[in-house]
């Protein structure tokens, strides 16, 4: 008996080694644009959940209760910062009661550190509607910037998980020469429209114009965060005239009844830019948002030239 007891919890404790040897790191991102470059680093060692949906407006997601559990059982959380989530996320964060998420620890990373932030007002006032004091929040439409974020997320699972190291480092490297490789084509892709002015919904799209050299002269908002006014785009459209604007770049939560007037009294056309990983059927991964986005811009571009 004494042997077979022995037998017993030998094999349980291979069992039980052999599931921890296993189990996947609990990974939970704001947006999915973070979790799918998460996902990229981590393989198979990690499992990712999202919290914001990706056609949903990320300024203002829905909260539910449920991430609160997810939250509790992550091994690490992934956020933007620049107070993109400041409204929903850490009410999420303290109700999870996971000291391994906290600000300071290992498992806590906020993505947009190391990333060159543009648009940081020199004053917040609310008069100048949803102005971030910290600068614009949406970092990761440069896809420059999603290599500095996958920099991040492998060197905090590096510390995590020391003995799949290598594994995180060499897929980091393999994304990084995918990402340089789609980067060039872009780049070539948008060239021959360097300079176009764009008018967009939101202040989303700076750092998309920035990289690949288009100059957004306006908003249809009057001021961020502020919905779109008659007497605002009744401006706006004889601006937009006068400065040749082709295109009209929207996220995929917004109303389409003002960019399509816009559209129709200026000629421009309207390019719906989903900006997160699954806000179209094709966009399966980070670099799909941009394949997927610079081919409609190329087309409706080319249809104007």
């Amino acid at each position: 008996m004494k042997i077979k007891y022995q037998i017993f919890l030998s094999l349980l404790f291979l069992l039980s080694w052999a599931a921890a040897a296993h189990a996947k790191l609990n990974i939970v991102a704001s947006t999915p644009d973070m979790g799918a470059i998460a996902k990229e680093i981590g393989k198979d060692k990690v499992e990712v959940t999202n919290i914001a949906k990706p056609t949903e407006d990320p300024h203002f997601v829905d909260a539910k209760p449920s991430f609160i559990v997810k939250l509790n059982k992550a091994d690490m959380l992934i956020e933007g910062g620049l107070q993109l989530e400041i409204g929903w996320l850490p009410n999420l964060v303290v109700g999870a009661r996971n000291q391994k998420i906290l600000a300071g620890e290992k498992g806590y990373l906020v993505a947009s550190a190391g990333v060159p932030v543009i648009e940081v007002p020199t004053t917040a006032d609310r008069a100048m509607g949803d102005v971030h004091p910290m600068g614009n929040p949406h970092f990761m439409l440069d896809p420059v910037n999603g290599k500095i974020v996958a920099m991040h997320i492998c060197d905090q699972l590096c510390q995590i998980d020391a003995s799949n190291g290598a594994y995180y480092k060499d897929n980091l490297k393999g994304f990084i020469k995918r990402l340089d490789q789609k980067l060039s084509e872009w780049q070539k892709m948008l060239e021959p429209f360097r300079g176009t002015k764009i008018v967009t919904y939101h202040k989303t799209f700076p750092y998309f114009a920035n990289r690949f050299n288009l100059n957004v002269v306006g908003t249809l908002e009057p001021k961020p965060g502020i919905p779109p006014s008659p007497t605002h785009i009744n401006s706006l459209i004889p601006m937009m005239k006068n400065e040749g604007v082709k295109l009209i770049l929207i996220e995929p939560f917004r109303e389409r009844k003002t960019p399509e007037f816009a559209a129709s009294q200026t000629g421009a056309k309207i390019v719906v830019f989903p900006i997160m990983v699954g806000g179209q059927k094709e966009i399966e991964d980070y670099l799909s948002i941009f394949d997927y986005t610079i081919n409609q811009v190329v087309s409706a571009l080319k249809t104007k030239s």
